[in-house]
């Protein structure tokens, strides 16, 4: 090289992750251009590929900041480069090429791009969308490359705008303009549009077309205002609208999609509203405001009773979102509109039991005698997808998201270990899917209760789907063992036909195997796993859901369970607490004393029969479920006698012990035994206390396993192996006991619901303790739908980290069934080392 010759060098940089749809291109091309490099960047197979020619030390700092600066929506997983001849650019500048997929093939499954998920309306966007003087004032599709629909509108990879549902909208002049320009930020938004060339709104009354445009918003919000139910089209299908302020409307909702008791979200106009409603923390602002505009549960305020009562009854939440796309913002109204409501509940646009509509005819069908109105759009809704639904915890300020679906799907959850490509199909409640593949795990949004045929189909689409957008082709199928699951079933149906291996998995070592997942936690060493929910399938083919496993790489051990109650009539039982709670005090050998409310509740006859069936064993199955414990006592204290959907009791008697928590400190105590020995774990409050031993009942109690001596239990297809013996056994008969003592000293039921709450994370406590004894284990991973209970999540987190534990929640992976599918995949996709 000759002297005062500068040197130059070439790189072929390929960037994995989220970096398609962000504004990944347009970034390269301003970081190489500051730089003074020159070559090309592109879309390809892989992700995003550039080359990129100049001196050393630029090529060097440009791939650093390739990872240390991304744009705000990207999510950059690996850089790789490799050296490449020089003198190709020299001189040529720096190009943003189109897509290529013949010349970048992928290296293997799970290895291409990611779309990222839907996003809320960016601040840009809405300062344009109320800017009079902007040419996107008012334009409900308002949108950039920093936000808006993305996993919604993809119909394949690479994501450019043909392989959306926008293409059926071709750019107008400005808008191509726009879409072409480095500079501008809405360079290659594949969403972006504007009046002129962009999706019209529509309003829909009576089977007619009313209105267009800003015409239909404003009718519609006239609608709401006049206490109709307008079905509106948002990003991933259709909701159902009121006024949350008009009962009458409330009511009305509330019957037409035979909602029962269950809560309700609502959507507020603003943050000021929203603060009026409910309690807001610093970190739940941060997460009402983020760019994944979830719904947040938050505490409602005492004095927030202009919200009608039956918005949700019963519950100590609110779940409150913000408006998320221009089409909700103006769906409230811009400055200088006629008011209208300022809350409005926002609830899926389906009929209970079913998915979410996503199709315009179909919505005019499925929805007709809920809805009084259509708000619409032509844009269409590629793949469903539902609200996401997230808690902040006080304690440390986490968000644990309790149902994954929009603004969160399809982001991978990296995994401690790899994993071949696989699909794992998750449970019958809260259905969603999760497929893996390499050190990534992929989840569907939330599908939901497998019950329905339209579900199923929905499931399948969602599968199917899926592994288009992730190209992984699963060559493992994982489910639950219980072997009535709808989700089972397919997948059996599937390996028959496919030939693909299909893996059973115990329901709850696949929370435990869920919540190390997403903590990183390869489990090498033992965890000790609390499992707490209100239904799985157990080894000995009795009902779980009170466990206390001891999880070691994909093997396990039963070191502790609830007693053992019969639950009348199986799944019947789950709609009438006070039925569990009278076979609890019938196993804990207390009377049913018609003061009781659990017994008042039920009519003569009821309690005859009941009485009957569990003196017979008729149709009773054995059960050891948490979540049936928390319905006893739900009716025992009056809270709750029957529900009309799931964990009604539970949350109920949460909001009862929310009343007084942290100002009444009492716990009652749970009787132990293992073997035949007895004890008590936990602190006695006011009332009789702790009974010695395990309660005697007036009836058979149902027969435990073989004594506990076996290894861990270890998976294997078609395993039948037997289950170790019981171990800890927890008896709630001294809770029970002393709960009824309280009772009749007239203590106030919030009392009781909190020392309830307490003698359960006492318990929690003082099992880990026994486990981390025994084996040295001192890891305590909590799972399980009962662990979305606020109030026993923190509380055993605290006494655990208090006792010198590590312990491992969920944050992204909800605790309930809508994360088992990633546990599932975890036990049986680990690739060989």
């Amino acid at each position: 090289m000759t002297s005062g010759t500068v040197s130059r060098v070439r790189r072929r940089v390929t960037v994995r992750g989220t970096v398609q749809g962000v504004g990944f291109r347009p970034f390269v091309h301003r970081l190489a251009s500051g730089l003074a490099l020159s070559g090309f960047v592109r879309n390809g197979a892989q992700g995003v590929v550039a080359e990129v020619e100049g001196t050393p030390e630029a090529v060097a700092r440009f791939c650093e900041l390739l990872r240390e600066r991304p744009p705000p929506l990207a999510d950059v997983r690996e850089v790789a480069y490799e050296d490449v001849p020089a003198g190709a650019g020299a001189g040529e500048g720096f190009l943003i090429e189109t897509t290529d997929t013949g010349t970048d093939t992928d290296s293997g499954p799970g290895g291409g791009p990611l779309i990222p998920p839907d996003t809320a309306a960016c601040a840009d966007c809405l300062r344009e969308l109320a800017d009079p003087a902007d040419r996107r004032h008012r334009h409900p599709f308002v949108t950039c490359t920093y936000c808006g629909p993305r996993f919604t509108i993809a119909t394949a990879l690479p994501y450019d705008r043909a392989s959306t549902t926008m293409a059926a909208f071709p750019l107008c002049r400005r808008c191509a303009a726009e879409y072409a320009d480095p500079a501008d930020r809405r360079f290659h938004a594949q969403p972006v549009a504007c009046p002129d060339c962009g999706p019209t709104v529509r309003l829909t009354v009576g089977g007619r077309q009313e209105a267009a445009g800003g015409q239909a918003l404003a009718r519609a919000r006239r609608l709401l205002a006049r206490g109709a139910i307008v079905a509106v089209k948002g990003l991933g299908g259709y909701h159902l609208a009121c006024d949350a302020t008009d009962g009458r409307a409330v009511a009305a909702l509330r019957a037409r999609k035979e909602r029962g008791g269950k809560p309700f979200a609502v959507m507020c106009a603003d943050l000021a509203t929203a603060e009026r409603l409910a309690h807001v923390s610093a970190a739940e602002r941060a997460v009402l405001t983020g760019r994944r505009a979830p719904v947040v549960l938050l505490r409602r305020r005492e004095g927030a009773a202009w919200i009608d009562a039956q918005v949700c009854p019963g519950s100590p939440d609110v779940g409150v979102m913000l408006p998320y796309t221009p089409l909700h913002r103006l769906l409230f109204g811009l400055p200088g509109d006629p008011p209208g409501p300022r809350v409005l509940v926002m609830t899926s646009g389906n009929r209970s039991g079913e998915p979410i509509v996503t199709d315009d005819a179909e919505a005019l069908t499925a929805l007709a005698g809920i809805a009084d109105a259509w708000l619409w759009h032509d844009r269409a809704v590629e793949g469903p997808c539902d609200d996401s639904v997230v808690r902040v915890r006080p304690d440390d300020g986490s968000e644990v998201v309790l149902r994954r679906s929009r603004g969160y799907v399809p982001e991978p959850v990296g995994l401690p270990f790899p994993v071949v490509p696989a699909l794992a199909v998750g449970g019958d409640l809260k259905n969603a899917l999760c497929l893996g593949a390499g050190d990534s795990a992929w989840f569907s949004p939330h599908i939901g209760d497998m019950g329905a045929l339209e579900t199923v189909r929905s499931f399948e689409r969602a599968a199917a789907r899926l592994s288009a957008l992730t190209g992984v082709t699963p060559g493992l199928l994982a489910a639950d063992r219980h072997p009535g699951y709808h989700s089972a079933r397919w997948a059996r149906r599937r390996a028959a036909v496919t030939g693909q291996p299909l893996r059973l998995v115990q329901h709850h070592h696949a929370h435990v195997a869920a919540v190390l997942a997403e903590n990183g936690v390869s489990g090498t060493d033992p965890v000790i796993g609390v499992a707490f929910d209100g239904t799985g399938y157990g080894e000995d083919g009795a009902v779980w859901g009170g466990e206390v496993l001891l999880a070691r790489g994909t093997d396990f051990r039963r070191f502790a369970h609830l007693r053992y109650v019969p639950l009348p009539g199986g799944n019947a039982a789950v709609a009438n607490p006070c039925r569990t709670a009278l076979a609890h005090l019938r196993a804990a050998g207390l009377p049913w004393d018609p003061a009781l409310p659990c017994a008042a509740a039920c009519a003569p006859g009821e309690l005859r029969l009941l009485e009957r069936q569990l003196d017979r064993g008729a149709a009773c199955v054995p059960t050891s479920s948490m979540g049936r414990l928390f319905d006893a006592v739900a009716s025992l204290t009056g809270v709750c006698h029957r529900a009309g959907y799931e964990a009604q009791a539970a949350i109920e008697l949460e909001a009862a012990a929310a009343r007084v928590w942290g100002r009444e400190g009492g716990a009652y105590a749970f009787g132990t035994g293992r073997g035949a020995g007895a004890g008590t774990f936990g602190a006695a409050g006011p009332g009789p206390g702790p009974m010695p031993g395990p309660m005697p009942g007036p009836g058979p109690n149902p027969p435990y396993p073989p004594g506990e001596s076996g290894p861990y239990l270890a998976y294997a297809p078609g395993s039948t192996d037997s289950v170790p013996g019981p171990g800890v056994v927890l008896d709630p008969g001294p809770v029970l006991a002393a709960i009824v003592g309280d009772l009749r000293r007239g203590v106030p039921v919030p009392v009781i619901a909190a020392r309830f709450h307490r003698a359960v994370a006492v318990a929690v406590a003082a099992v880990c303790r026994a486990a981390r004894a025994e084996t040295g284990a001192d890891t305590a991973a909590l799972s399980g739908g009962v662990f979305g209970n606020a109030l026993l999540d923190q509380e055993c987190a605290a006494l655990l980290a208090a006792d010198g534990f590590t312990v491992l929640r969920h944050r992204r992976v909800p605790p309930g069934d809508g994360g088992l599918a990633l546990g599932q995949l975890a036990l049986t996709a680990r690739a060989e080392p």
